[in-house]
């Protein structure tokens, strides 16, 4: 079952750039409240240190306390500053504890592969994780897959991921989790044999004598044309 965490918010009213700025300043996260049985959404502050406790939890539903109501929810989407990696705002999704919603969990790779520790092969995870579908109280942590038994050449799918009865894969049966491949070898290229100083190759013999030929071609005809001027 989830783990569940009371994260304590409080709702705003401005949504102008210059207060949402001054929020951050004073160490507040801006966030937006949505829910699946309403259109509206409701503005609120959590507190940066607020949100590392959340996240130290390793909860994957939240209970808040928006608008005067409890209310249980996901966490939709988190922006973060592109240079100092803060958190800058937080959307939260208010579910029905009794519906199914569609989630990405993370996989988590265990045990030590055959081709990486008897065959020399190499690991590659393309996939660090899926969508699946569930009520939210069986959303999972994390989802472990075993890799002990690969060798090179071994492939696993996102359809051969265990799952448990109650959870539905999402994403594409045929997806590429994980591989073990073997080492790319580096090919040297290849360097022709320089000629020794003062060495000529047979091109270049050939066209000195050809070169030779067509001066001594040329001489015999100017010879010719000083004789019949002369006569």
């Amino acid at each position: 079952m989830a783990k569940e965490y009371k994260l304590e918010v409080q709702k705003r009213d401005s949504t102008k750039k210059s207060d949402l700025k001054k929020y951050r300043k004073d160490g507040m996260i801006p966030g937006v409240y949505y829910s699946f049985d309403s259109k509206e959404s409701i503005n609120f502050l959590v507190t940066q240190s607020e949100i590392k406790n959340a996240i130290k939890s390793d909860a994957n539903i939240f209970a808040i306390s928006v608008g005067g109501d409890n209310r249980n929810v996901l966490f939709k989407s988190v922006q973060y500053h592109p240079i100092t990696e803060a958190i800058t705002h937080i959307d939260l999704y208010g579910v029905n504890m009794k519906k199914a919603v569609v989630v990405k969990v993370n996989l988590d790779l265990i045990g030590d592969s055959i081709g990486i520790k008897e065959e020399g092969g190499i690991l590659n995870q393309t996939a660090k994780e899926v969508d699946i579908k569930c009520l939210p109280s069986d959303i999972p942590n994390s989802i472990e897959i075993d890799i002990s038994a690969l060798s090179i050449g071994d492939t696993i799918l996102a359809r051969q991921i265990t799952l448990g009865d109650n959870i539905e894969l999402m994403s594409p049966e045929d997806m590429l989790i994980v591989s073990v491949t073997l080492p790319m070898k580096e090919v040297e290229p290849e360097v022709e044999e320089e000629l020794e100083e003062g060495e000529e190759g047979e091109e270049g013999e050939e066209g000195a004598e050809a070169s030779d030929a067509a001066s001594a071609e040329g001489s015999d005809k100017e010879a010719s044309s000083d004789s019949g001027d002369n006569s």
